[in-house]
């Protein structure tokens, strides 16, 4: 055993002494205590500076001890004091080293020792009486009740009952020391949640400056395991209950990204309710105005943007672009950029880059260069691989612009073929809305006759009975839509059609009932709705993953061309006409991304060429060959592209445009861009020599097979090694927006429209709350409490909504 020696002021340590033993301390064997020094010996621990300690009393009697309870010392030790100021203590107990280290942690030893022998005893509280005193001073007696039994004075506890030292010689260091890890205290500190967070990081709890082993304490024995003291425990005002300072900057903090994480107005801080439960929950947090809860959202939001800035900048991969405009009160607009790529991972990545206001009547122009100065301001216009928008035509000339100055740098691969991409969630709400007004009128009938028989108990009485006459067997329940939403629309036609044979019976024998569609109108509505199955079907593969990859759309798109092609032939002529109108939105749309969905799916090893040449022959018929053929030629055109590319070039290329202005280049550039086509000629008289590429292996072997576990990721990921180039072309084609329709709105028929609390702010904070909340998503989706405690939406969902009631 070794002791150290420091000089006390009145019994109370001045630096925590090394203390040292060996587990615990065996029987008859001696431990040393120097009572001028104050020195102690523990096993394996160090004592918080200034940490009072009470010695033993030497008036005590034996006694027997069965089932010892830890906050009492149970165990039998014979004191004697020598010439040499020291205490001579011999345990007659097996665990004297644990219990009696527990015992010195939460006494203090007086000034004066006294000498004699004795042992230590535990405390009969039996026929004890409560003691009222004035000397009871101390803030720490008003959650303990001092209670007296003869000549013992016992602390209990008024929130869990533990009972500890009541003497006036213990002081209440001890007593403090149990309120912080008292579990069943009302008013915790934020020193617990802090030291809460600790535990369950580490598995262990930190008790003020003392570590508990999880274990003991769930066997309510407290053997200190190593007593140590933290210096960064009070760093930054971040204190226990004694000092009464808490971390008024962090707990400002947390409070603003709950606040964003969660989509909660910023003015639930000046709320009186929320005033209230902040005060009784921790009186000492000052309460943060509108102004300063929303100065540390915008700080938050810098430095998740610093963040975000870091990970794409350093991105090995292209990176598409997606844009979206959202209303505001008024006329206000914002537009929403988001960017969407295949991480080092392989993972699928999607973040919200900007959201900026724009003027009501703003032009083709100003919407192409706010875009062109949110690239640049990321950096990643020379990174850039493809941008998908609305299908629209006013959409057009904004993708020219944008295009022809990322041309004149090259940053776009093969003459951007696969830059212009249009949403195919946003092509089937088109297509909708044009088959919706075409069936408008019988949409009215239908859903009036729905109204009518839903009027009275006696109507609904009458209608089940033309039902069973009619020996209808619907399994479906008959329900109004709401017109905003066109899957409700479905849904209702759907239920309708099963029962149209009692609606006519119905018109028959109910004089009232007049609105009742003929049946010219319920083989369109049939027509129709069968259609609108098709789109609901392909909408939700388009939306129902969270980040769905490009591969996915081909065979969907596919079948929409098919059933429009089909439909076109249709006898109807109302039939017939719809069919041709929707046709032509369709075209325009396979006009741009035909070749951008056939790559992707040929980059599925389950389909590769196959699935292209399968559905080809379908949609072409004997003019498939020339089709095929330029697809083909397209993927070896983009993958030669790849395999040539340098990064390093295009950043060259990039910053001489961005400096210059004029698109001059140096003469290493000009050199550098001579040398680009000395590469294609080496990359092909390379193939001329009979050199396998990547591309070429890869169409060689044999499909994978299908099966429902399937990743593309995953399998690109796996094979990355074996087609280095093309799995880089693969992570970029991949990566590809298809659809920006999240399946929340995937069947709005109105557009994105941002909350109330939202619109008031300013555009600065619009922007920061939606993109903080976007980039600190992760963190919310992998707390335990994501599945119970969603965000908040940011925009409101208008369909949601009919004649101010919800539907």
């Amino acid at each position: 055993m070794a002791l150290k020696r420091k000089t006390l002021t009145r019994g109370i340590v001045q630096e925590p002494p090394s203390l040292q033993f060996q587990n615990q301390l065996p029987i008859d064997q001696t431990a040393t205590f120097n009572c001028k020094d104050r020195l102690v010996n523990a096993p394996n621990s160090r004592l918080q500076p200034r940490t009072p300690f009470h010695a033993f009393s030497t008036k005590l009697a034996p006694v027997s001890i069965s089932n010892p309870h830890p906050l009492f010392l149970l165990l039998s030790l014979s004191l004697t004091h020598t010439e040499s100021n020291t205490l001579t203590l011999t345990p007659v107990d097996h665990s004297v080293g644990s219990l009696l280290l527990n015992s010195l942690t939460q006494r203090s030893i007086q000034d004066e020792c006294s000498y004699g022998s004795g042992v230590v005893h535990a405390m009969e509280i039996s026929e004890s009486v409560i003691v009222r005193s004035s000397r009871l001073k101390s803030v720490v007696w008003n959650d303990f009740d001092r209670v007296k039994k003869g000549d013992t004075c016992v602390a209990i506890c008024r929130h869990c009952k533990k009972k500890l030292s009541g003497s006036s010689t213990s002081g209440t260091s001890h007593l403090r020391n149990h309120l912080i890890r008292c579990r069943r205290r009302s008013n915790h500190d934020v020193a617990q949640l802090f030291a809460s967070r600790e535990k369950k990081k580490e598995g262990a709890v930190t008790l003020s400056n003392y570590t508990f082993d999880e274990d003991q304490r769930k066997d309510e024995v407290l053997n200190v395991v190593n007593i140590k003291f933290e210096q960064d425990q009070v760093k930054d005002g971040i204190s226990n209950i004694g000092n009464n300072v808490i971390d008024q900057k962090r707990s400002r903090f947390d409070l603003a990204r709950m606040i964003i994480l969660h989509g909660y107005p910023l003015t639930m801080v000046e709320h009186l309710g929320f005033k209230i439960f902040v005060k009784n929950l921790q009186p000492l947090f000052d309460l943060v105005s509108l102004n300063g809860v929303e100065a540390d959202c915008m700080e938050i939001y810098e430095k998740e943007k610093q963040k975000m800035y870091e990970v794409l900048d350093k991105l090995s991969g292209k990176i598409s672009l997606g844009a979206d405009m959202w209303n505001a009160s008024g006329d206000v607009q914002y537009l929403c950029l988001t960017s969407q790529y295949i991480d080092e991972s392989w993972e699928l990545q999607k973040k919200i880059l900007n959201f900026v206001i724009m003027d009501p009547s703003h032009t083709e122009d100003m919407l192409s260069e706010v875009i062109m100065t949110c690239l640049m301001d990321w950096d990643i216009d020379r990174k850039l691989f493809s941008m998908s928008l609305d299908c629209c035509s006013t959409n057009d000339n904004i993708m020219c612009r944008i295009r022809d100055r990322l041309s004149q740098n090259r940053f776009l691969l093969c003459d951007g073929q696969l830059f212009d991409i249009r949403c195919a969630a946003n092509l089937v709400n088109m297509m909708v809305q044009d088959a919706l007004e075409a069936l408008s009128e019988v949409t009215c009938k239908i859903r009036e006759s729905i109204r009518y028989v839903k009027s009275s108990q006696a109507v609904q009485e009458k209608f089940n009975e033309m039902a069973q006459q009619a020996r209808v067997e619907g399994q479906k329940f008959l329900c109004l839509d709401n017109p905003l939403r066109w899957n409700l629309t479905y849904f209702m036609l759907e239920a309708a059609l099963e029962y149209k044979d009692a609606f006519s019976l119905l018109q028959e024998h109910d004089s009232a009932y007049t609105m009742c569609p003929s049946d010219t109108e319920w083989e369109r509505a049939g027509a129709i709705a069968g259609y609108l199955k098709l789109f609901i079907e392909v909408t939700h593969v388009f939306s129902g993953s969270k980040y769905p990859t490009a591969n996915i759309y081909f065979p969907e798109i596919c079948d929409i061309h098919l059933q429009l092609i089909d439909l076109c032939n249709s006898s109807d002529i109302l039939i017939s006409t719809l069919a041709l109108k929707m046709k032509s939105k369709f075209d325009e749309y396979w006009k741009k991304c035909s070749l951008a969905l056939a790559v992707a799916a040929i980059l599925d090893p389950r389909f590769k060429m196959k699935l292209v040449e399968y559905y080809y022959s379908k949609i072409y018929g004997s003019n498939a060959t020339v089709h095929i053929d330029d697809i083909s030629v397209s993927i070896k055109a983009l993958f030669n592209e790849h395999a040539i590319c340098s990064p390093l070039a295009s950043l060259d290329q990039g910053l001489a445009w961005q400096v210059g202005g004029s698109g001059r280049l140096s003469a290493g550039n000009y050199s550098r861009d001579r040398l680009l086509g000395f590469d294609k000629f080496l990359h092909e008289t390379s193939q001329s020599q009979s050199v396998k590429s990547d591309l070429d292996k890869y169409l060689e072997e044999p499909l994978f097979p299908r099966n429902v576990d399937f990743s593309i990721l995953n399998w690109w990921k796996v094979h990355t090694p074996k087609y280095p180039i093309l799995s880089m072309m693969a992570r970029n084609v991949l990566g590809i927006p298809m659809s920006k329709v999240a399946l929340d709105s995937a069947f709005n028929m109105e557009g994105r429209v941002l909350d109330h609390d939202r619109s008031s702010l300013s555009p600065a904070t619009v922007q920061a709350l939606v993109c903080a909340q976007d980039w600190m998503r992760n963190e919310l989706e992998d707390s335990k409490s994501f599945s119970s405690h969603s965000t908040l939406p940011l925009c409101v969902d208008t369909s949601q909504q009919v004649n101010g009631m919800v539907a």
